[in-house]
């Protein structure tokens, strides 16, 4: 059997736009007010806090614009960084969940966001897969001004690259042996996909205890 953390290890998945971060807010308040130990860290923060500081980007968006060895350095780092933090910070009762993406979007084609050295480094026991309409995520992009999406594309774009991400997470999943949970983010109800989220959470957590 694969290599598991003492935690239970939950990769959330989602294209730009469909709301992953937001679910994950959500399920923050949830986890909270259920006194569960955890932590959710986005993966970008990690990979970005590096190339900042080496004058690589200058926001998150170039990130996926960088040359291919440089990104694989980054993610390399960020998960050995994240999987050392959630060690110190989490016991065997707890749940990390890490915010990333399964698939990247670049001029040069799709990239896995999960490739083998970082997968098996943060150990996951199941990525979760986020998705929304095509036509609700293309809404989100037009209006958030603040973020630079206009190369993931329309309509028609969103829904190949939604297609993509499951193909990713499913492949990257195989290399460790997790599953693939795919959730449903409702427009205006992003609590019922959190509470989903916890309650995969809690079953893993179940089937860990009986292993």
């Amino acid at each position: 059997m694969p290599p598991r953390n003492k935690f239970i290890t939950i990769i959330v998945t989602g294209v730009p736009g469909v709301g992953k971060t937001t679910v994950l807010n959500k399920t923050k308040e949830i986890l909270e007010q259920e006194n569960m130990e955890f932590k959710i860290a986005n993966f970008g923060n990690y990979m970005l806090s590096v190339a900042i500081k080496k004058g690589w980007v200058k926001h998150r968006d170039e990130l996926r614009h960088l040359p291919l060895r440089r990104q694989l350095e980054l993610q390399e780092f960020a998960a050995r960084a994240l999987r050392l933090d959630a060690e110190h910070q989490l016991t065997n009762k707890g749940i990390l969940f890490v915010d990333t993406h399964a698939v990247i979007k670049t001029p040069t084609g799709y990239w896995p966001g999960l490739p083998e050295n970082v997968v098996k480094e943060l150990k996951p026991d199941s990525i979760v897969v986020i998705e929304a309409p095509p036509e609700i995520i293309y809404e989100h992009h037009r209006r958030d001004a603040s973020r630079k999406r206009s190369d993931i594309g329309g309509i028609n774009q969103i829904g190949e690259l939604l297609s993509i991400a499951r193909v990713a997470a499913m492949s990257s999943a195989v290399l460790v042996a997790a599953s693939v949970y795919v959730v449903e983010n409702v427009e205006g109800k992003p609590e019922e996909a959190a509470y989903k989220l916890v309650a995969l959470a809690k079953m893993l957590m179940e089937m860990n205890n009986k292993s």
